[in-house]
C-alpha cells in the first residue's frame, strides 16, 4: 500500500508491491492523484537511441501533456 501523504509531488518511485512498476503522486493546481504505470516485467532501455525513438513515436509522446495520465509518466521515464 502506498501512503499518499508521505510521497512528494511528481517524483516517480518503484512500486513496493503491485501490478505496476512505478507509482507517482501527480500534483496539479492543488489537486493530487496517485498514478501507477509501467510493466514490471519489462525494462526501460532508453540508452539505446533506436529503442527510445521507436517508443516515443509509437506512443505519440510529444502529445502527452496531462500529468494525471499514466501515458504521460511512461513517456517521461523514457526522456
Amino acid at each position: 500500500m502506498v501512503d499518499k501523504s508521505r510521497m512528494s509531488c511528481n517524483r516517480p518511485q518503484r512500486t513496493p508491491d503491485g501490478p505496476k512498476k512505478f507509482v507517482v503522486k501527480a500534483c496539479k493546481n492543488g489537486e493530487e492523484r496517485i498514478v501507477r504505470f509501467g510493466d514490471p516485467k519489462m525494462s526501460i532501455k532508453k540508452n539505446i537511441p533506436a529503442r527510445k525513438a521507436s517508443f516515443m513515436a509509437r506512443h505519440n509522446c510529444s502529445e502527452k501533456t496531462d500529468s494525471f495520465s499514466p501515458a504521460y509518466w511512461s513517456c517521461k521515464a523514457w526522456r
